[in-house]
């Protein structure tokens, strides 16, 4: 589990190859590319594009949702929202070669991911963000310190990445409530300088 993932985000003044670049350069390991609007021929076009720059730096590239887009590009894995398709149907389709990532806000939903099999947890909001619609219930400190204990508490060994409007400052706290790793994005794309504040994050 590479400690510090990129999630892209369509934004007005980087492409989302130009936004992957830099995250890259910045040392990133881990990225995700979540084009929830796009059409399956853009996605494609994309997915391929940014999976060579992830060959390129040894990173690996996960596609959000498009589970039969991983396949047939065959990407290293797919991450599943809440309202996506279930895990253990796409490990189904996948086989078990591939790494299937899952979206938990509660104690129920990491229980029900661990219970198919999931091979990490996107844990979040950690605060409001304006990168994704239709928030959850915002988990703060306390909340990943409470899950992170119930987990430890029921033996459930999942690897949990914390996500949602994460900045440099909020890292260490994070960290120290026992999480595996942390999602970013609007917080490298909107900095004065992307790849130095990537790199930033990675040295914390």
């Amino acid at each position: 589990m590479k400690q510090i993932q990129f999630i892209t985000n369509p934004c007005s003044h980087f492409t989302l190859r130009e936004e992957v670049e830099m995250a890259l350069r910045g040392g990133c390991m881990w990225v995700q590319l979540r084009m929830k609007d796009a059409t399956d021929e853009e996605a494609e076009k994309a997915a391929l594009d940014i999976q060579a720059l992830c060959k390129e730096y040894h990173a690996t590239f996960i596609i959000d949702d498009r589970v039969e887009l991983v396949k047939k590009i065959q990407a290293d894995g797919v991450h599943l929202g809440k309202n996506d398709m279930p895990v253990s149907e796409a490990r189904k389709i996948l086989g078990e070669a591939f790494i299937i990532g899952g979206t938990a806000n509660t104690i129920d939903d990491i229980r029900n991911l661990a219970r198919q099999k999931v091979d990490y947890i996107g844990c979040g909001p950690f605060r409001y963000t304006t990168t994704k619609k239709n928030i959850s219930p915002l988990i703060g400190l306390d909340g990943y310190r409470r899950l992170m204990k119930q987990m430890h508490d029921e033996y459930i060994e999942v690897p949990v990445v914390a996500i949602g409007g994460i900045t440099y400052d909020d890292i260490a706290d994070i960290m120290q409530t026992g999480v595996d790793g942390i999602a970013i994005s609007g917080a490298v794309i909107n900095a004065e300088n992307p790849e130095e504040e990537m790199k930033r994050m990675i040295e914390f």
